[in-house]
């Protein structure tokens, strides 16, 4: 299917044209018929599969098609750098249209967001915190919304924002469209559907636990005393284009940074202790590629949207396996190729045999040649314990 056999208007179709996108990808091309038709989506696909534009054009057409003043479109998103991304996608598609996009984020002041909405912004990007904020002064009018957006649904729900999304929805008309994506569908989001959706068109492009195709995935055990050393070898010894540097906490990415920087290395950090402003400067200067590496929480693990990425490193494991499914997927987007990278002490086997059941694939361990380890890693996966992970490691080998 092409993007013309999608029945969207021709300024947009332009849009799409002057961005350089020749086929729709399978999201958008199961997705935006059915949002163009008004039907209301439950939409699970991995990151990287072209989701933003899969609901941005349907909404654009909307407004398209039946113009009328006013907020009527609003998109509720986790993060300030996801908001970010999704008013660029927002911005580019309709680039040939008079369609405003008005970013109600934290971090900046109420006086712009309530100026951009009241100037005739039509859609609304927003974290739910600052939406509820506006909806309780009153600087921000919700009752004219005709269509709601869902963005990263599961990361909102691991992110506390159940109760402000219930809130939101009770302030919106009943009749409406609601799309609504998520990485994965478990019960959170099931419930969720169960009172945000009408009849929804269940879209699943690929298993929620999946890691995208051309993703080379290795990990490097070593002891907790030689990390930062490890980390900065494999820099050194790799051919990275941009990498982005996964750590589990904030005080944990500004030790890295600190250290990395004092090896000389160009290095961005991006996390939740940031003010909008760093936040903003840090995925500028990365997005241009003036800093090479950017060392990043896992607030940063769904906003970054940049195509270039070529490495993504694992400094820490996540706890959760979902979260190495979205980190990982920084890298290869738009079904691109990439690298990524784990280490691996000791201490984090428990959270990489999580990983690997839940992605089904057991990571090849490899060392760095002629680095000076301290203790010799163990390059072989620990034995199974139990039958079940027994037949798990068998139908891995003949598969």
């Amino acid at each position: 299917m092409s993007f013309p056999e999608l029945g969207l208007r021709p300024e947009l179709l332009k849009g799409i044209e002057a961005m350089g996108f020749e086929d729709p990808t399978p999201i958008q091309s199961q997705a935006v018929p059915v949002a163009v038709e008004g039907r209301d989506i439950l939409g699970c696909a991995q990151t990287g599969s072209g989701k933003t534009a899969a609901f941005a054009l349907p909404l654009l057409q909307r407004l398209l098609e039946r113009p009328a003043p006013g907020l009527r479109a609003l998109v509720l998103v986790p993060t300030r750098e996801l908001a970010a991304q999704v008013e660029t996608t927002f911005r580019d598609c309709g680039r040939f249209t008079q369609v405003k996009v008005a970013v109600i984020i934290g971090g900046v002041g109420f006086h712009g967001q309530k100026a951009a909405v009241a100037g005739g912004a039509q859609i609304a990007v927003a974290t739910p915190g600052r939406l509820l904020d506006h909806a309780r002064q009153g600087t921000i009018k919700l009752n004219g919304i005709e269509a709601l957006v869902l963005d990263e649904a599961d990361r909102m729900m691991d992110m506390g924002f159940m109760p402000d999304i219930r809130d939101i929805i009770a302030r919106l008309p009943k009749q409406r469209q609601t799309l609504m994506f998520s990485a994965t569908l478990g019960p959170d989001i099931e419930r969720v559907a169960s009172f945000a959706l009408r009849d929804p068109v269940r879209i699943e492009i690929s298993r929620p636990t999946s890691v995208a195709e051309g993703i080379s995935q290795v990990v490097y055990p070593v002891s907790v005393g030689q990390k930062y050393d490890l980390l900065v070898a494999l820099l050194r010894a790799t051919e990275i284009r941009s990498a982005v540097i996964f750590c589990r906490t904030k005080d944990g990415a500004d030790r890295v940074v600190r250290r990395l920087k004092a090896e000389g290395l160009n290095v961005g950090v991006l996390h939740a202790n940031r003010t909008q402003g760093q936040r903003t400067e840090a995925m500028d200067r990365f997005r241009e590629g003036k800093t090479q590496i950017l060392v990043a929480t896992d607030i940063a693990a769904r906003g970054i949207d940049v195509q270039q990425v070529s490495h993504v490193v694992n400094f820490d494991l996540p706890r959760h396996p979902e979260d190495y499914v979205h980190r990982v997927g920084r890298t290869a987007r738009a079904y691109g190729v990439g690298d990524a990278i784990s280490l691996m002490t000791y201490d984090e086997q428990p959270f990489l045999t999580a990983i690997e059941r839940f992605v089904g694939v057991v990571f090849p361990r490899a060392m760095l040649p002629n680095f000076p380890y301290a203790v010799k890693p163990l390059l072989t996966p620990p034995r199974p314990k139990t039958f079940r992970d027994m037949n798990f490691r068998r139908l891995r080998r003949f598969r």
